[in-house]
């Protein structure tokens, strides 16, 4: 039995919303949105039996604002929106992201500034908890006037149109709903536009590149701190006191947890005294600089993103009028995504830093010249090559990201006969961090083989309890590489314990 997550409107925690990106609990409204909701619903109504024109309610919509449509049509114009609207195209956004896009959507529309009537909310919600999954294409959303087509996708089953997953088999929308038990709706004046109007689908994917960069993060930090016991590395640029005195906070983090990671190693203890190296290269000796600097990133994007996954960013919006003033609809920007553009640059930077750092110690390790590990970490080096491609691969990915870092926010291409004549490419910025976190963590991956295997050329002597640990789960998978064989198996399974955060699990008291 699943538990109940309470979703409150404008009050979503992040640990809420990481939940159910990963877990999918049963949710629920609060009668107060029911409320909220009814009150807002009742305005647009009012609107109508006055007479007067009201953008989206009783007009067409962009350029075609000045068109004033029958009371009669106002039904077939919400249908007609969502159907010419529906030209979406590419692959389907995965059912995590579609969940959490419609999460976000109820959340706003629950706050009740939209127009909209509780039960077509608490359809959206019901499709959620019945595993019903709207087919979006990812592609073919500009982020303003929010993120019409991909949203048009997810309202087209809402209204038992297109296609739809069920439990995870695609099908008809009109059979998904079937199946579900699920009664489609029949929109209602300004319903259809208050459903795709909105940042929700930039935003969901905004999010899950910050889940994954979180999770890659932590990977990182302990690939990095196998990596300096492996290179015999010194622990003294980790003293808390160099980071006190630079005062940057997550550097300061940072340095703890390699601190903590390292301590009790033998590996360490056995060359305190007469250690030859005068100064670790950047890439283990400035990890807290680095990976503090992307862990400060990865807090200002999350604050940007959570404000804009409780905020409500459709158009127009519907306020109650007080102290005897009138109701208002007011025709507002909200929908432009640039908060959550600027925030996925941002996170595309973190994600490409990380991978860039790792695929500098994975060079670091294989370079017996620097390393003081075997050629290439493997015995009988020439007759094997050993991670030599395994470090090409990693170069490649690296170099990759560091073209999908480009900023999205920076580009803007006017649409619908300039009426949205600047735009945010948010939900490009958004999507391609998953492509970005997937060569990351197979980044990861490629430098926790390389240092795992570079403990073991220590032993007897260990590393510390914690990085044991981590060496321990490691070879549960993946043997020791005492002589070439199909090393992409390898690399496939440490790069599931990344993506699955079970390396981090294992350290969790020391992560937390």
């Amino acid at each position: 039995m699943k538990k109940t997550l309470v979703i409150q409107p404008g009050k979503m925690t992040l640990d809420e919303i990481r939940n159910i990106w990963s877990e999918t609990p049963h949710l629920a409204l609060p009668e107060s949105a029911v409320a909220a909701m009814e009150a807002s619903s009742a305005i647009v109504q009012k609107i109508i039996a006055k007479g007067d024109p009201a953008y989206g309610i009783n007009t067409g919509f962009g350029k075609l604002a000045q068109q004033r449509i029958p009371d009669e049509d106002l039904e077939q114009l919400q249908k007609n929106l969502i159907l010419s609207h529906s030209v979406g195209v590419g692959e389907a956004l995965s059912a995590a992201i579609v969940r959490l896009i419609m999460v976000l959507k109820v959340g706003s529309l629950a706050r009740g500034y939209s127009g909209i009537r509780p039960n077509v909310v608490q359809t959206l919600l019901d499709m959620v908890n019945a595993d019903v999954i709207p087919f979006i294409p990812a592609k073919g959303s500009v982020g303003a006037s929010g993120d019409l087509a991909p949203l048009s996708h997810m309202t087209l089953t809402l209204i038992g149109e297109g296609q739809a997953y069920y439990q995870g088999e695609l099908m008809s929308s009109e059979q998904a709903m079937q199946k579900a038990g699920i009664t489609p709706i029949v929109l209602a004046a300004k319903e259809g536009l208050a459903l795709i109007n909105g940042t929700q689908v930039s935003t969901a994917l905004a999010l899950h590149g910050l889940f994954r960069a979180e999770r890659l993060f932590k990977n990182a930090v302990l690939a990095g701190a196998l990596s300096v016991d492996a290179a015999k590395g010194s622990d003294l640029p980790f003293d808390e006191r160099v980071h006190l005195i630079r005062g940057q906070p997550g550097q300061i983090y940072a340095a703890k947890l390699y601190r903590d990671l390292l301590a009790g190693s033998a590996i360490r203890e056995s060359h305190v005294e007469n250690d030859n190296k005068v100064q670790d290269p950047y890439s283990l000796r400035c990890q807290p600089q680095v990976m503090g600097a992307i862990y400060d990133l990865l807090q200002q994007a999350s604050t940007t993103l959570l404000i804009e996954a409780n905020a409500v960013t459709d158009n127009p919006l519907v306020f109650e009028g007080e102290a005897g003033e009138p109701d208002q609809v007011i025709s507002g920007g909200n929908f432009h995504a640039e908060p959550v553009a600027f925030a996925a640059d941002i996170l595309a930077l973190a994600i490409s830093e990380i991978g860039a750092l790792s695929e500098r110690r994975v060079a670091l390790l294989i370079d017996a010249s620097i390393s003081g590990l075997p050629p290439f970490l493997v015995p009988s080096a020439g007759l094997n090559s050993g991670f030599m491609i395994a470090h090409v691969t990693a170069a490649a990915l690296a170099s990759e990201n560091k073209t999908y870092a480009h900023p999205a926010s920076v580009d803007s291409l006017p649409t619908s006969a300039n009426q949205e004549d600047h735009v945010s490419m948010a939900t490009f910025a958004g999507r391609r961090l998953e492509d970005m976190a997937q060569n990351t963590s197979q980044i990861v991956a490629i430098e926790l083989l390389c240092a795992a295997q570079g403990v073991d050329f220590h032993a007897p002597i260990k590393t510390s309890a914690a990085l044991t640990r981590v060496h321990e789960l490691i070879r549960e998978f993946v043997p020791f590489y005492d002589e070439d064989r199909y090393l992409a198996l390898d690399i496939n399974a440490l790069n599931e314990l990344v993506v699955s955060n079970r390396l981090v699990d294992v350290v969790g008291d020391v992560l937390a």
